[in-house]
């Protein structure tokens, strides 16, 4: 499974950070990339279940490929979005349903640093996301 060209880019970035604080704040740099979500996106309808601070998804298709978009309350769990996002956008929906978070984590160094309800939080948002693209067929 080759990675996106946006998933190379994550992967070249976090390769020159020796410790957590660079990587924190390279996260938190990544989160402030993120495009906004109006307040009309950030309903309900498009919250993640199963994360402790606030998550909004909306997936859109293309073709066979999905673009995903999300935002969130919490400035740090914004960053692990804006890089779960490189990963996943543009790639085929046979791809998201085998992608393995915990190993995409675990290739930029972060894995070790995300807390238990972390970790789940971005796997609900994962499951959310093969959620999405089912409805969608």
């Amino acid at each position: 499974m080759s990675l996106p060209a946006a998933a190379e880019t994550v992967q070249q970035a976090f390769a020159g950070c020796p410790g957590w604080e660079q990587r924190a704040r390279l996260l938190m740099q990544w989160g402030d990339q993120l495009a906004p979500l109006s307040e009309v996106e950030r309903c309900e309808a498009n919250r993640v279940n199963g994360c402790e601070s606030s998550v909004w998804l909306l997936a859109e298709g293309k073709g066979d490929r999905w673009q995903f978009r999300a935002s969130s309350d919490a400035r740090l769990l914004r960053g692990l979005l804006a890089v779960l996002l490189a990963r996943v956008n543009g790639i085929h929906q046979r791809e998201l349903a085998q992608l393995d978070v915990t190993d995409w984590f675990g290739q930029l160094g972060l894995a070790r640093h995300l807390s238990p309800s972390r970790s789940n939080g971005l796997q609900a948002v994962l499951i959310r996301m093969q959620q999405l693209l089912q409805a969608s067929e």
